[in-house]
């Protein structure tokens, strides 16, 4: 098959790690078109990334006959009428999650896979295609730890961009559909069947404001009596924080305990430490490019990749389950 010709629709702090990736470190595929608003953002696509063909508006650019895909890296409430109406132009489709902010969005993209089964539709579970969350998950199928019955998830933002956080929170569809997002079904093998879950705010009442809390923590129970915890922030004073940790009945599997910039240990006036991970994008920079690699080999070779609408299906339902715990301060059955 031909080159894969990609475009992007958003060119954000996500969307240049993949505009990047598509241009550069992918064989296989090449960037061609981007779609995105404001002067400054369609400037950069002509000159930081080469692109001739920048669009304002969506439609345009997947009625472009030369366009064979796209990666919709946009907010998070636009991805389904683009996954719609870029499968409907006969285009193949990467979208980061959340696949919708709400579940009308998410049957839409939904309907819109049906009618189109013979193009790819791919949802970005980046942990997916981390290498230590792949080797966790080959860990338990194997049986390295017997029976996995817990999984303790904590996923908090660095405090150098609450700013940022704030202004989008209003959109977000609140802390823990934007960030709970998780992976505990792929580790436990089992539905989320019930769910309790707070908030609170310290430092930001901004995210009070905008219907939001900057901490979230939730407790489930699962169909087949396992149980998670997840722990949603916004305010980590060191950087990044993201740290899983995986219980069962032989054994744990815990996976990136002390969010590690690298391996060098920092010896000065403070003592010895290891430095953090700044941001999701340098902390998942390999599987970002990973999961498109996947993606550009899905649609070359013509086959469907692991995680699709179905995933995000779950993932928008459990994540309003939890927003409506949140809410009410009673425990939600999904």
């Amino acid at each position: 098959m031909k080159e894969l010709r990609v475009g992007i629709a958003g060119l954000g702090r996500l969307g240049r790690v993949h505009a990047a990736n598509l241009a550069h470190k992918i064989p296989g595929a090449v960037l061609t078109a981007a779609c995105v608003p404001g002067a400054d953002s369609q400037a950069y696509a002509r000159q930081e990334l080469g692109l001739e063909k920048v669009y304002g508006d969506f439609r345009e650019m997947v009625a472009d006959p030369e366009l064979d895909a796209v990666a919709i890296v946009s907010p998070s409430g636009e991805h389904c009428w683009q996954i719609e109406a870029a499968l409907d132009a006969g285009k193949h489709v990467f979208s980061e999650k959340p696949l919708g902010v709400t579940m009308e969005q998410c049957l839409q993209a939904e309907a819109a896979v049906a009618r189109h089964p013979e193009l790819v539709c791919m949802l970005g579970f980046m942990r997916r295609y981390d290498k230590s969350y792949a080797y966790a998950k080959e860990k338990i199928t194997a049986g390295a730890i017997g029976t996995p019955y817990l999984v303790k998830s904590t996923g908090i933002d660095p405090e150098a961009v609450v700013e940022g956080a704030i202004r989008y929170s209003g959109t977000s569809g609140g802390i823990f559909l934007d960030s709970a997002i998780h992976d505990m079904r792929w580790f436990l093998g089992s539905e989320a069947a019930e769910v309790y879950a707070m908030g609170c705010t310290f430092k930001h009442p901004a995210f009070q404001d905008a219907g939001d809390d900057e901490t979230g923590v939730a407790v489930y129970k699962f169909k087949n009596g396992a149980m998670g915890m997840v722990h949603v922030g916004r305010t980590a004073p060191y950087g990044y924080h993201i740290e899983t940790e995986i219980v069962g009945t032989e054994g744990t599997i815990r996976i990136s305990a002390v969010p590690e910039k690298n391996r060098a240990m920092v010896y000065d006036v403070n003592g010895a430490r290891t430095e953090c991970v700044e941001s999701f994008p340098e902390r998942f920079a390999e599987a970002y490019l990973t999961e498109m690699e996947e993606f550009v080999r899905c649609v070359r070779e013509g086959r469907k990749p692991d995680t699709g609408v179905a995933d995000g299906i779950y993932a928008t339902r459990v994540g309003y389950a939890t927003t409506e715990a949140w809410k009410t301060g009673k425990i939600v059955k999904i």
